[in-house]
């Protein structure tokens, strides 16, 4: 098998010319329209064009030869609410109150006051759908239908929060499908789950139908490959790598049906198009899981294995095709990004991303202008809190003393069934060279004192305003969720 390239392509000086007439504001008059799909646990070898292995996704390939790869593009936090809450508002998820992934029962969720991608694009006059998984407030007054979307079909959290969960029988109440706020199925039994790709898919495809005339963002919430794992008839023992290839060939499809309604109704010079994960594989469920190759760890931690993720970006005559990324990216940059391509007003109050549209234009020498991003994870034994982990930049990673969740070289689960984490405690800062040592082996922070020095004193910066839950640390600039006093 070909190996991955994981570094930036150059760019022909053809295409640089046209991107940057287009820039110089001769592009279509039209706004364009906004696609983004989210695999869940889906890790950051699980694309051909990535390494895949086991199974082929020739849709998600060819939306990569014809637009843009990133091979350092990371999500906020390693877990599901967390990571969402990031993608859909340009904060960090400790800054607005989403810690981890939530619970059912929890009586909070994303705060009304707050921008997300869909208030952004309906204020200037776009159609605002999703389908798929929300995990950001189960209350009514949460979902996604009351913070900008004009429809949803999909289920309010993770599928593992089901009482159908062969390792957690009776703890957690029945999953719901909604379709806006009314539920349309109480109770997802196995055959539903099964059916659920295929039916987000439908309803995607019907949106672009009903909503071509006018630009319109739609927002594809994968619940696959989260486990416990499903398939329709139809992909079930279609790859040599079992359900977890058979759930991914899936979603690649869904892509491919997406792409063509696009196609249907003439609009593929017309869409942004995006694809990404929400974080790395879960890897304690083995075969029903994922592969971050050859990066380190998965999700739940931020070794790089758990926040670098697949990210392709498709935009004909915009973002160049067949062009490769290696600067590195977030998804707190989505949001400020999109709203620079629809002229939107950005929010009054803070946010963290920045507008890195010269890296998907592929501009000649274009530079994440960012000194440093900051990762936080959920303090070990738990689902909730937030622990800064480590502090990035383009060259260096300096990981924080914590503990945090591995196999530790132990045997993963099998067939649904997951092994146990051990921790794994960090006493001492130590250092990657993220140039030369994506796999993060060798700690070399002895031979670099002043710049650990350096890095520790963004962290404690970073420390004064999101906080740090194991240190007992309240930030400057967090914002409470909604449902919260204030």
């Amino acid at each position: 098998m070909k190996t991955p390239n994981h570094g930036p392509a150059p760019l022909c000086s053809a295409a640089l010319a046209l991107l940057l007439v287009l820039s110089n504001g001769t592009a279509a008059e039209r706004p364009p329209n906004v696609i983004l799909i989210v695999a869940d646990d889906l890790g950051y070898a699980d694309v051909g064009v990535y390494g895949a292995q086991g199974f082929s996704t020739p849709h998600l390939d060819r939306l990569a030869r014809e637009g843009l790869r990133f091979t350092d593009f990371h999500v906020a936090q390693a877990v599901c609410s967390a990571s969402r809450a990031a993608i859909l508002t340009g904060c960090y998820p400790n800054r607005i109150g989403i810690e981890g992934a939530m619970e059912p029962w929890y009586q909070f969720g994303l705060h009304e006051r707050e921008l997300t991608l869909p208030r952004m694009f309906k204020q200037q006059g776009y159609a605002t759908g999703m389908v798929g998984k929300w995990h950001l407030g189960t209350p009514t007054e949460f979902l996604p239908t009351h913070r900008g979307f004009d429809e949803w079909l999909g289920l309010p959290y993770s599928n593992d929060q089901w009482p159908l969960h062969p390792e957690k029988p009776g703890k957690f109440p029945p999953l719901p499908l909604y379709d806006g706020d009314k539920i349309v199925n109480p109770d997802l039994s196995h055959r539903d789950m099964e059916r659920l790709t295929a039916q987000y898919t439908e309803r995607a495809v019907s949106f672009i139908a009903r909503h071509h005339a006018k630009p319109f963002f739609l927002y594809v919430a994968h619940t696959m490959p989260h486990v416990p794992l499903a398939v329709s008839e139809k992909f079930r023992g279609t790859t040599p790598r079992g359900l977890y290839g058979d759930a991914v060939a899936e979603l690649d499809w869904s892509t491919g049906e997406i792409l063509a309604a696009l196609k249907t109704h003439g609009l593929e010079n017309d869409t942004l198009v995006m694809f990404m994960s929400d974080n790395g594989p879960w890897l304690i469920y083995g075969n029903h899981a994922g592969s971050a190759r050859p990066l380190r760890e998965g999700k739940t931690t931020t070794w790089d294995g758990g926040t670098r993720v697949p990210f392709i970006a498709r935009w004909p005559g915009r973002i160049p095709a067949g062009s490769v990324c290696g600067e590195m990216a977030c998804a707190i940059d989505l949001l400020p990004t999109l709203a620079g391509r629809v002229a939107a007003k950005l929010p009054a109050h803070k946010i963290d991303g920045l507008d890195l549209w010269p890296l998907f234009a592929g501009e000649r020498n274009a530079k994440n202008p960012r000194e440093a991003y900051f990762f936080y994870g959920v303090p070990f034994g738990g689902w909730t809190g937030a622990e800064l982990e480590s502090v990035r930049t383009r060259e260096w990673k300096l990981i924080v003393p914590h503990s945090y969740r591995t196999l530790g070289g132990r045997k993963p689960g099998m067939d649904g069934w997951p092994a146990e984490y051990q921790k794994q405690p960090l006493a001492e800062p130590e250092l990657y060279s993220m140039t030369g040592d994506i796999e993060e082996r060798h700690n070399v922070a002895a031979q670099h004192p002043d710049l650990v020095r350096r890095m520790l004193a963004l962290a404690e910066q970073c420390r004064a305003d999101l906080g740090d839950t194991t240190l007992n640390r309240k930030g400057a600039g967090v914002r409470e969720p909604g449902g919260v006093k204030e």
